[in-house]
């Protein structure tokens, strides 16, 4: 990636709508630090403020600019629990475990909430997820995910009736709805760089333009930029879904994932909230999902079509305008300012996987779209286990993680036929 490519971030009304830092200079030359992290998005920053706090001396590396990757470009919701869903985690680790790892994602929300608050970062937090069926067949299964979080994990979710919902948000399209009053949503590039001046303020040396070409593990393992090398006493690995050729037994987990994101016009204050009455944010419960909510500046932005190939979708534009229009048919007259997309990394089970290469080179990946506040969770574990409590961290070693079949040629085209099927499940029943 050259210079010019990665010096300033892709368009997008996040990037234009909060003031960026200023470029970080690029690692130039050796150096040592206790900690050398790959990455500069909420996990790999989590991760640096925790332990810069704790007086280690941190160095993160980043290839392009301060979430440039996924934490700077996502649908900024911000959900407890993971992607693959509770009873699914129950059926790899049992409920015991997958109840006690639901509990720290209830965490990672709280430590959110916490960072924006203590560090007065402007990111513009609402309060409030709404998860929507579309099918009869999914109403079922809601519901049922209700009480089982109700009952099982004294977790406080509301099932909410097709009417209860239409009181709320402005589209005939749903049948009802799973809100968790305590999820919410925030302006994800704002709340990366607010981490970044938070973890500046404390010490950390970040350099952008730096992008990691290789890491020599061992006692000491070293970080190498084409322009220098750090050596450190631990290392992290926080690229997720652009982490290339770093760590080939990482890689093989995860496969990158092009998610798009729309914000109109203006609507105005009265218009959009005409649309969603509480503010809160929306993803409807198919596989290939549209997910949505509004802007501090009234707009509407709304994501979805999802890219399995990595490649952008042809008529992009007007795929994403026929999708709203699909959700808010009274939004027929308004234009899209801004499309943009990027990257996401999910696992082969939509579980996350997190651990460590060795004993002092550590990872977290697979957040599978479900990231905003596991990311967080998984930098402050990271930290404890470098600091010598391993503990929270190590229970999520006790999730298997497959390889996806096929190889680098192949994983490709074989998810892209195994997501046609789940869009046409999607489709037909």
């Amino acid at each position: 990636m050259s210079s010019s490519a990665t010096s300033s971030y892709p368009p997008s009304w996040y990037a234009a709508s909060t003031p960026l830092l200023p470029l970080q200079p690029a690692l130039q030359g050796s150096a040592e630090a206790d900690v050398c992290i790959l990455g500069a998005g909420y996990t790999g920053l989590s991760a640096a403020l925790e332990l810069a706090e704790a007086g280690y001396r941190v160095v993160v590396l980043e290839a392009a600019r301060i979430g440039w990757g996924a934490s700077g470009r996502n649908g900024g919701q911000v959900i407890a629990g993971y992607s693959c869903g509770e009873a699914a985690l129950e059926s790899l680790i049992g409920f015991d475990d997958a109840r006690r790892l639901f509990d720290y994602s209830r965490e990672g929300v709280h430590w959110l909430r916490q960072r924006i608050e203590r560090h007065r970062i402007d990111c513009h937090w609402r309060d409030g997820h709404a998860s929507t069926p579309i099918k009869p067949r999914q109403v079922s299964e809601w519901q049922a995910a209700a009480r089982h979080m109700s009952e099982r994990y004294q977790y406080p979710v509301q099932w909410w009736s097709r009417e209860q919902l239409r009181g709320q948000l402005a589209s005939d399209r749903y049948l009802g709805a799973l809100y968790d009053p305590h999820s919410g949503h925030l302006h994800p590039l704002a709340y990366v760089l607010g981490l970044a001046r938070a973890c500046l303020a404390a010490g950390v040396v970040i350099h952008e333009q730096s992008a990691v070409t290789r890491v020599d593990r061992g006692a000491q393992p070293i970080m190498h930029t084409r322009a220098g090398q750090v050596r450190c006493q631990s290392g992290i690995l926080a690229g997720n879904a652009l982490l290339r050729g770093i760590a080939p037994e990482l890689e093989s987990r995860i496969m990158p994932v092009g998610t798009y994101i729309a914000a109109t016009e203006v609507l105005g204050a009265e218009r959009a909230s005409a649309l969603i009455g509480n503010d809160m944010a929306v993803a409807d419960t198919n596989w290939a999902l549209d997910y949505f909510r509004l802007s501090q500046d009234h707009r509407l932005l709304f994501g979805g079509r999802a890219s399995y190939s990595t490649l952008p979708p042809p008529s992009l534009r007007a795929t994403m305008t026929r999708r709203m229009r699909r959700v808010f048919p009274q939004l027929a007259d308004v234009r899209m300012d801004y499309l943009w997309g990027g990257l996401i990394d999910i696992s082969r089970n939509r579980a996350p996987h997190f651990g460590r290469l060795g004993d002092n080179l550590y990872f977290a990946q697979g957040f599978s779209g479900h990231g905003v506040a596991a990311t967080g969770m998984a930098g402050r574990f990271i930290a404890e286990a470098i600091r010598g409590q391993s503990e929270r961290l190590d229970a999520f070693a006790r999730i298997g993680h497959a390889s996806f079949p096929g190889g680098r040629a192949l994983r490709t085209p074989l998810l892209v036929a195994a997501m046609a099927w789940y869009k046409l499940r999607d489709a037909l029943w």
